[in-house]
Parts: C-alpha cells; structure tokens; sequence
C-alpha cells in the first residue's frame, strides 16, 4: 500500500489540524493582550508566540516521535495513571469546558448580535443546532480532512486573511502606552498569556485524531506518519502566527477605537465594524462561527474516538453522548463549569508541558521509567500548589518559589528533576519489542 499522500491532502491536514486549534478564544485573546501592551506590542507578541504556538507545534512534533497514539506517548507511566491523566483531559478539555464554550461564545459574538432581545430558548435552540451540525460532521471520522481541511478551513482562511490585509493597511486607531506587566516585562508577560490558551491539551488530543485521519488514507507506516504529522504541525502552526500577529497588531492599534475593554471580543467587534462599515458584523459572524464550528467538531471526534477506544460503546454512539452532553452543558452551568475547570487545567498543563518535554529526551534517559514517574509526579505535586491558589486556597508558604507569582511555581523543580534524569539509573537493555520496533 502507498505510504504518500497527493500535495493537495497533504494542505489538507495542515488546515484541519489548523482550524481543530483556532477556537474563538484564540481570536478574541490577543486583540487584549496587544493593547495592553500598546508600545511594546512586539515583545509581547514573541512571548506570546512561543507558548500560543511553539508549545502545541512542539506537542504535536512529540506525539509524531512517539508513535501517534496516547500509550505509545505514555508508555513509561502505569497504566492506570496515564489512563486516568488522558480521562481527565479530555473530559476537561472536551464536553466538560471547550467544547460547550466554542458553542457559547459562537452565539454571543455570532448569533446574539442580530436578536432582539435574545432569551435562554433562543441559546438552548442555537446549542441544539450547532452540536447536531458538530456532530454530523464528526460522525464520517475518516471523512474529517476532507470535509475541514478541504471546505471549512479554506473559508476561514480567507475571512481571516481578508481582516489581516485590511488591519495592516488600514490601521483604525493609535498605538496606546503599555500597561501592567507589559510595562516593565512585556516578554515574559506575553509569554505567560500565551500559555494561558491551553492548546498543548488541544495538540495531545488533535494529534492522535490526525494520526487516525491518515491511518484512513492509507498511511500506517511509522516514518510516514511522523513525516505528515510534523508538516501537518508546521502548517498548523504558521496558520495560527498568521492570525496571531494580524489580531495582536490589531489590538495595538486600537487606541481611539476602543479602550478599557473587558475583553478581546468587544474590541475585535468595534475595530472590525469600523473596518468593513455595515457589514462589519456579518464579516466577524462569518469568522468566529467558522472557528467554533471546526474546533467543536475537531473536539466531539477526538473525545469519541478516545473514549470508544476505553469502552465497549461504539465511537458513533459517543459522538452522540458528547453532542447531547455539549449542547447541555452550554446552556446550564457553564460559569459553574468554568469555575471548576480552571484550578484542574492549572493542575494538569504542567503535567501535560513535562510529558511532552521528556518524549524529546528519552533516548538519553538512563532509566525511562524512573525519569517518567519522578517528573510526572513533581510536575504533578507542585502544580497542585499552583491549581489551589487560583482557587483562593491560602498556599503563600509556598512564595519562595521561583515563578509563584505567576502561577507557574512548578516550573524550576520540574527542570531540576528532569536534568537530574539524564544522569541517575542505570541503562537498561531494550526490549525485543524496542529492538524490532
């Protein structure tokens, strides 16, 4: 069976992987960030750039390396361990908190605009409609590049860059005086926003689902999956610098136009209806329901294809459970979710940044598993520090910390513990399996 895929499903990978990532909350994020740093928007920009898109390109070049699927990524972990981690994030990450939020925000920025006095039945009849079309499109799962990467994402795409070249030659307002952290620190504090998006879960999870969408092209080979996964990264990744620095320009220049907003999304809507008049709306409409839609179905496949993979139900009947759940939760609890989810992904990121991190190393590691273990766990244990004071515990006995201030305490004692991996235990000989591998 040929192991190579035409130029134009190649394109087509890049783009799902693309569009599975940009969610609303990466649009409305950096037109926030890129006003509050005003004058030394580039600066921030970079920070921004290295964790909004260097962590989930890195993440998705290391799912590549391992294997393509959860176990091969996790194999130096008990069993039982990483299953419960994988639960947990893709519980987390999917019909417990992203994917009822694409739905949500799909209605506020999209939808709502164009009601007149919009009640909750309009809400929970959109979230109806919206989760049956997510999960009719992730219903076909070996279907998903051709209809995302060859339909859906080329539209956004264009609306995308349609708004890019029009921020750039057309700039609606002035460049503002950097405020907060952006003052003093704008790299650092670019660098410590982009981390905040959370998309290295996304890459875990969309990874192993674009290894399943090649498996369905026919590529099974190991070298050839790796090849298509990083190239599909690279595309991936240059997609989401594109829109990125477009939005983070456009924030910087937002002076006049809007300012003290709460938000990205209120400034990203009043630069683009000063943009495009009228018809400002229907453009930003266009966009962020392009977003939502492919991140929500990206989200319902990949959860359903995992969870079948634990259980004896079908992966169609989950796209179902997942739909219905989605649907739910965007309209009862979501706050409450919210609220929830937060301390758990502050929890779980490192763990998730650490794993990713040893995937690259493992081959000079003396003793995997001992590495595995010890990292994960002080990954885990000082993350938990983290997770507790954003849920207002008091943990200020921990302030010695390097990075505390920024929730990122596990940080140095996650470093030191992986170094001193690299040089405790004794190699031990492959396996059969490693050897015939």
């Amino acid at each position: 069976m040929s192991q190579s895929l035409k130029l134009t499903d190649v394109i087509a990978v890049g783009f799902m992987l693309f569009a599975f990532f940009l969610g609303a909350g990466n649009i409305i994020f950096p037109p926030l960030a890129g006003q509050l740093a005003g004058d030394h928007a580039f600066l921030a920009m970079i920070g921004f750039l290295l964790t909004a898109v260097g962590l989930p390109l890195i993440t998705i070049i290391a799912i590549a390396i391992a294997g393509g699927t959860w176990e091969s990524l996790t194999k130096d972990l008990p069993k039982r361990a990483a299953t419960i981690m994988a639960i947990l994030i893709f519980v987390i990450i999917g019909p417990a908190f992203a994917a009822p939020r694409a739905g949500l925000v799909a209605y506020e920025m999209a939808i709502k605009p164009f009601i007149i006095d919009a009640t909750q039945s309009d809400l929970t009849l959109f979230s109806i409609l919206f989760f049956s079309v997510a999960m009719f499109f992730a219903w076909s799962q070996g279907k998903l590049i051709d209809v995302i990467g060859k339909f859906l994402t080329p539209a956004l795409f264009v609306t995308l860059s349609v708004l890019a070249v029009a921020v750039f030659v057309f700039p609606q307002g002035s460049v503002l005086a950097p405020q907060g952290d952006y003052v003093s620190q704008p790299l650092v504090k670019g660098f410590l926003e982009g981390y905040n998006t959370m998309d290295t879960f996304g890459a875990l999870m969309f990874g192993m689902l674009i290894v399943d969408s090649l498996r369905s092209k026919g590529v099974t080979d190991k070298a050839a999956t790796t090849k298509y996964l990083t190239i599909a990264a690279v595309i991936a990744a240059s997609g989401l610098a594109f829109v990125y620095i477009s939005l983070f320009y456009l924030g910087a220049t937002s002076g006049g136009v809007v300012e003290a907003a709460d938000n990205g999304g209120v400034i990203l809507s009043q630069y683009v209806q000063l943009l495009f008049g009228s018809s400002g709306q229907l453009v930003l409409s266009t966009i962020v329901l392009l977003a939502c839609l492919t991140t929500a179905i990206g989200l319902v496949s990949a959860c359903s294809d995992f969870f079948s993979s634990l259980t004896s139900i079908t992966y169609k009947a989950w796209v179902l459970i997942i739909g219905v759940t989605c649907a739910t939760v965007a309209n009862v609890g979501l706050a409450q979710l919210i609220s929830i989810s937060v301390p758990v992904l502050f929890a779980l990121y490192p763990v998730a940044i650490a794993l990713v991190a040893l995937t690259f190393f493992r081959q000079r590691i003396p003793n995997p598993q001992l590495a595995y273990r010890s990292v994960i766990l002080v990954s885990l244990l000082f993350a938990m520090i983290d997770a507790a004071k954003i849920a207002g515990v008091d943990v200020s006995i921990f302030k010695f910390l390097p990075l505390f201030d920024y929730s990122m305490g596990w940080l140095l004692p996650t470093g030191l513990v992986s170094i001193t991996m690299l040089f405790v235990g004794e190699k031990k000989q492959k396996t059969l399996v490693e050897e015939t591998a």
